[in-house]
């Protein structure tokens, strides 16, 4: 008899833990290049963690680490977060790409998603968004916005993402506006405040009265505002503490949709290793609001283009269009491949200056 008693108690005992295993929380990690407070790239992906959370209630445990570099380090925060029992990991920078694939291969059973890269895995998928079609409404609005007739860019690192965006950018300046002209300056980081105000300065210095970044802080908002009348854009959040002026407009990085259906994958057990890559039309990139510092009928130029490329009747890259050297690159009425545009390593005709290697 007491060893039945025994057996029962061992049998109740493990169909407890199994249910209390089955009960606990899908854990979601997130591993971010700035802080979350950077007021742009990673204040957005923070806002993302948290629809999770609201999504899910108690059924989700999120954690995150902030200002990891790329490189070493992050590769030690992934592991920690995959020893400490995460079952999603998201990482949200370029410079992750490499270390998520090495752990990944060290935790077959947990779930990667990596931000803005291109290698993928069975346990590892890929997203970004198509900020390319949100800097060709920018550069409708600076061209017709520029009195000088010269737009400063802040250029973090020459990786395609961020080329795509100058080139974008420009070629919708110079349809309205002929005689414009970019200067850019790399930053060579994501997000250092000093950095990103002085490269805004020595761009006003240059004569540049309309600021371009693709940098993570508020610092060149701030540049600008200082300096008086400069035109700036909100970049990955609408940055709208500075509006309506400087700030006239913004690109807003929406991952909140995403992240909570990949999520929901996991914890229903559809997750599979897929690459995703938005636009405006889904949603993933959003117009901030123009501001009224910009005239009514440039703000109607540049909300009939963004309507225009979310029905997809309008394409940012469509030809005719030659690379800086002269050489041919688009066609009239060609539009470019995802293959190109993913590793775009060229400027296009009238862009000065050489691409840092």
């Amino acid at each position: 008899m007491k060893l039945n008693t025994l057996l029962a108690s061992a049998a109740m005992a493990l169909g407890l833990a199994t249910g209390a295993m089955a009960d606990d929380p899908t854990k979601v990690g997130f591993v971010y290049v700035g802080p979350v407070g950077d007021g742009g790239w990673t204040y957005e992906h923070d806002q993302g963690r948290k629809a999770v959370e609201a999504a899910f209630g108690d059924k989700v445990e999120t954690v995150f680490v902030e200002s990891v570099a790329e490189g070493p380090d992050s590769e030690r925060v992934m592991t920690q977060m995959a020893l400490e029992g995460a079952d999603l990991i998201f990482t949200t920078s370029f410079g992750y790409m490499d270390p998520t694939i090495n752990v990944a291969k060290k935790f077959p059973n947990v779930k990667f998603e990596h931000a803005t890269g291109y290698k993928r895995a069975d346990n590892v998928s890929t997203y970004s968004a198509r900020f390319y079609e949100g800097r060709a409404v920018q550069g409708t609005i600076a061209g017709h916005m520029t009195e000088s007739n010269v737009i400063g860019y802040i250029g973090s690192f020459p990786i395609p993402e961020v080329i795509r965006g100058i080139n974008a950018a420009y070629i919708h300046a110079k349809k309205v506006n002929p005689d414009v002209e970019f200067k850019i300056v790399w930053a060579f980081t994501w997000f250092d405040p000093a950095k990103e105000a002085d490269a805004a300065k020595v761009l006003i210095e240059q004569g540049a009265d309309v600021i371009l970044q693709h940098t993570d802080s508020t610092a060149p908002q701030a540049a600008a505002q200082a300096a008086g009348n400069v035109v700036t854009f909100g970049q990955a959040s609408d940055m709208a503490e500075y509006g309506p002026f400087p700030r006239v407009s913004s690109i807003i990085d929406n991952w909140a949709p995403y992240y909570v259906a990949r999520t929901k994958a996991v914890m229903d057990g559809t997750w599979s290793s897929v690459d995703t890559w938005d636009g405006i039309a889904p949603g993933m990139v959003g117009i901030g609001e123009i501001s009224d510092a910009v005239p009514a009928e440039v703000k109607a130029e540049a909300l009939a283009l963004k309507d225009a490329i979310a029905a997809g009747e309008y394409f940012p890259f469509t030809g005719p269009l030659k690379k800086q050297d002269g050489s041919d690159w688009l066609a009239e009425g060609e539009t470019a491949d995802d293959g190109t545009l993913a590793g775009m390593n060229f400027f296009v005709e009238g862009l000065t200056g050489d691409i840092p290697q």
